[in-house]
């Protein structure tokens, strides 16, 4: 299983950990690769601690289970921190990525030790200013392509503007709003 991206996703219910995670398996399968995207499921309710996991591969996947050594996580929620060991099983070749208004300084006495790479992305900034409301989800999936390298951005770009204009075809409004987001999120990450 070498060739397989495992990324981990770290939020809380209703911030859109589980959607991220989801569009990301539909994105990376239109791109041709094979895929898994999935929450695990306990006692969630708006606001609890939820995870999400994918993996990603050039080849078929075998393994069905939770991800426990991944090499990539997502931390949607920063007070997450300080209440789950979003590090563990984390490889130190891969990365962390924390939605985070602080500068990864003050972030990395957190990580309980971890030495990889960390990246960090102001989520609620990019939200704001694309969307006008803070929904985190959509730049830190931007912000996880990039870090991990899964694809192309301009192909990410693309399968993403061809996601949204399938899931708001309702609501065409929302489109160019979180094609800014995504954008933005590309060169926010830091």
């Amino acid at each position: 299983m070498s060739n397989v991206t495992e990324i981990r996703w770290h939020g809380r219910g209703g911030q859109g950990a589980k959607t991220a995670a989801l569009l990301l398996a539909d994105v990376a399968f239109a791109t041709g690769k094979y895929v898994q995207g999935f929450p695990e499921y306990g006692p969630e309710r708006m606001g609890a601690p939820i995870t999400a996991y994918n993996r990603i591969s050039d080849t078929q996947i075998r393994v069905h289970s939770n991800i426990y050594d991944p090499e990539y996580v997502v931390v949607v929620d920063e007070s997450l921190l300080e209440t789950v060991d979003v590090t563990a099983g984390l490889k130190e070749d891969g990365a962390i990525l924390v939605n985070t208004q602080k500068p990864k300084e003050e972030i990395i006495p957190q990580l309980k030790g971890y030495q990889g790479n960390v990246y960090t992305i102001d989520a609620k900034k990019v939200s704001m200013e694309a969307l006008g409301k803070y929904f985190p989800n959509t730049p830190l999936l931007a912000a996880i392509v990039k870090v991990a390298k899964i694809m192309d951005e301009e192909v990410f770009l693309k399968e993403m503007r061809s996601s949204f204009q399938h899931k708001f075809a309702s609501k065409p409004e929302v489109i160019d709003g979180n094609m800014k987001a995504l954008e933005m999120a590309l060169k926010e990450v830091r």
